[in-house]
């Protein structure tokens, strides 16, 4: 993992693009701004073929590498808090799994909140997981990915799925998942000086507009790292990425040892001086191409080989 220089002027200037976008927001900026703000930060597309679907209702689209395989699928949760990013804003971080995967992604644009709570997001993503069933894609098919609020979502999928049936995904990547809407990880203190973008108050702030009045911010399909340790050992193989700066180091270490401890197969890689959701500056940062490459091998594997004679345009 990770044999790559630290390109300090790289990170540096992603940390300087984001921030640039974080310092424009004020507590009456209006959600649709701060969401069109999001999607210009990461403006390029690649040259996956990009194409808007219905999955029973839930916005979403296939991103296709040229070359792959269509008997295979990824579907891809995007992260920005539950609250921001969209299939526009992670366009190109698809397109570049797709071609690492040498399979289809699906995209999946679940509700957002203010607007919705939990739990909106997961009751897309099962909808989405029965379209493909119907599709003809069964679960031992597919694999699910997500970054930050993405990540966690398709870790409460993956719950969420044991209690529907014996099958299962094939595996999952997650990229900086939050899996603790109760920000509780030693991370917050141990990374608050070397995290140059979240600190734990935001983090909260998000979680409540998230999870509304009502919900519990250690209800394991919210937050997947107070899943029992049945469920934990039952979930399929796992590699979850983190940047070693990041103040939700501990949401992807902490959910790996008990994933771990409980008997299931999870791989966690902390990666120098990255932070969060780095992969998502595959043109700046070399760290982002190698990771998103060992993801994408990672799925593969555990998709299968190569068919023959379906492959998608």
């Amino acid at each position: 993992m990770n044999d790559h220089p630290i390109n300090v002027a790289g990170v540096d200037a992603v940390i300087a693009k984001v921030r640039a976008v974080y310092g424009r927001w004020r507590r009456d900026t209006p959600v649709a701004q701060m969401r069109a703000d999001w999607d210009q930060l990461f403006g390029a597309t690649g040259d996956a073929r990009f194409t808007p679907v219905q999955a029973d209702g839930v916005p979403c689209a296939w991103v296709a590498a040229p070359g792959v395989r269509a008997d295979r699928a990824i579907v891809y949760f995007h992260g920005g808090g539950f609250q921001v990013g969209s299939l526009q804003s992670h366009r190109e971080l698809m397109g570049r799994l797709s071609a690492a995967a040498g399979v289809r992604v699906l995209g999946v644009d679940y509700r957002l909140a203010p607007e919705h709570h939990h739990p909106a997001p997961l009751e897309d993503a099962l909808a989405v997981m029965r379209w493909l069933g119907a599709q003809g894609l069964p679960l031992p098919h597919t694999a699910l990915a997500g970054d930050s609020a993405g990540g966690g979502l398709a870790l409460a999928t993956l719950l969420a799925l044991q209690a529907q049936g014996d099958e299962r995904p094939a595996a999952a990547f997650l990229l900086s998942a939050w899996t603790d809407l109760a920000a509780t990880g030693e991370s917050y203190e141990t990374r608050a000086k070397a995290d140059p973008i979240h600190q734990r108050p935001m983090i909260q702030a998000m979680a409540r507009n998230f999870l509304g009045p009502q919900a519990d911010a250690r209800d394991p399909l919210a937050s997947p790292l107070y899943a029992d340790a049945a469920a934990l050992g039952r979930l399929p193989p796992l590699l979850l990425q983190v940047g070693d700066r990041e103040t939700v180091l501990s949401d992807s270490v902490q959910f790996a040892q008990r994933a771990n401890a409980a008997g299931g197969r999870a791989v966690c890689q902390a990666w120098p001086e990255m932070v969060h959701v780095f992969q998502q500056f595959p043109n700046e940062l070399p760290q982002a191409r190698a990771a998103l490459a060992e993801g994408g091998l990672f799925l593969a594997a555990h998709l299968g080989g190569a068919s023959t004679g379906d492959i998608a345009p």
